[in-house]
């Protein structure tokens, strides 16, 4: 079997998954974590949530109140982990932005992170694939993709690089200019190399300039203005994102919605996160 199944724990009437596997993509073992809602449809939609900086699967599934609106409109989601774990790398476990935890959805092309850090392959495909052949009754051809932080990075640059692959995308404080930030300088200078040029194929602001595909949906952001990540140390950016969607042309809205009050942890994402599961259930098709 593809998935070893360590828990099957009752949740709104559905059913939470904690898997573990073994990953081409990344050599290591992944764990993974998928809720079901109650439903008897034979095709229940998806929507995949990647984490930010540090999380295993375990923290949206038990802060974000996401089950919870999954239940309610009927779709699946899946919370993949954020990088490998145990690949055995000198230095990956000495900073919580960088190495273990802090993958960043990239596929690294550099010497010693190519062999494991290819996250970006694990979490758009291989984990897809295999999730397909595990579970008969979830349809992976109608799929949504949200996330949190480097996760909200992750999610946007995923639906940009993916024309036709995703229903509609959201984002909790996202990372959206990382070629202008310490993190960004930072993960992907050592998984991607120094020349930028290769670092703009993982960029949302710089995606989204010349994305081209004519599914063009609304992308529904998230801000905390108490953020510190935010408004001290500049990382997140979403401004940039918005002002690259209006030069390029962008046909939806971006909705940029800086939030008074709130900061960067899952008190914030689980105040919003009703607006991102409905967003995402209108264009699943399972609400009006």
């Amino acid at each position: 079997m593809s998935f070893t199944t360590n828990a099957e724990i009752a949740q709104f009437g559905g059913k939470l998954y904690k898997l573990s596997h073994d990953s081409t993509s990344t050599k290591t073992k992944m764990e993974v974590n998928v809720f079901v809602p109650p439903s008897t449809a034979s095709s229940i939609p998806v929507l995949m949530y990647l984490s930010g900086l540090t999380c295993t699967p375990n923290n949206a599934s038990e802060k974000s109140f996401l089950q919870y609106f999954a239940s309610k409109f009927g779709f699946a989601v899946v919370f993949p982990d954020t990088s490998p774990r145990g690949a055995g790398i000198e230095g990956e476990d000495e900073l919580y932005d960088f190495g273990t935890g802090a993958g960043f959805y990239v596929d690294a092309t550099q010497e010693p992170w190519l062999q494991n850090y290819n996250m970006y392959s694990y979490v758009h495909k291989e984990l897809l694939e295999k999730l397909a052949g595990h579970f008969s009754n979830l349809d992976f051809g109608k799929i949504s993709i949200t996330g949190h932080s480097m996760g909200g990075y992750g999610a946007l640059a995923g639906f940009l690089k993916n024309p036709g692959k995703y229903q509609s995308v959201s984002a909790f404080a996202p990372i959206c200019n990382p070629l202008n930030c310490a993190w960004g300088e930072k993960n992907f200078g050592n998984y991607l190399g120094a020349e930028k040029s290769d670092w703009y194929k993982y960029d949302p602001t710089c995606l989204i300039k010349s994305y081209t595909d004519s599914y063009q949906p609304d992308i529904l952001i998230h801000q905390g203005a108490a953020d510190g990540f935010y408004h001290k140390d500049k990382y997140l950016q979403p401004e940039n994102f918005a002002a690259a969607a209006k030069e390029a042309g962008y046909k939806g809205t971006i909705d940029l919605n800086i939030v008074d009050g709130y900061d960067h942890l899952y008190f914030f994402i689980s105040s919003f996160v009703e607006q991102h599961a409905l967003h995402h259930a209108k264009a699943l098709g399972l609400v009006e």
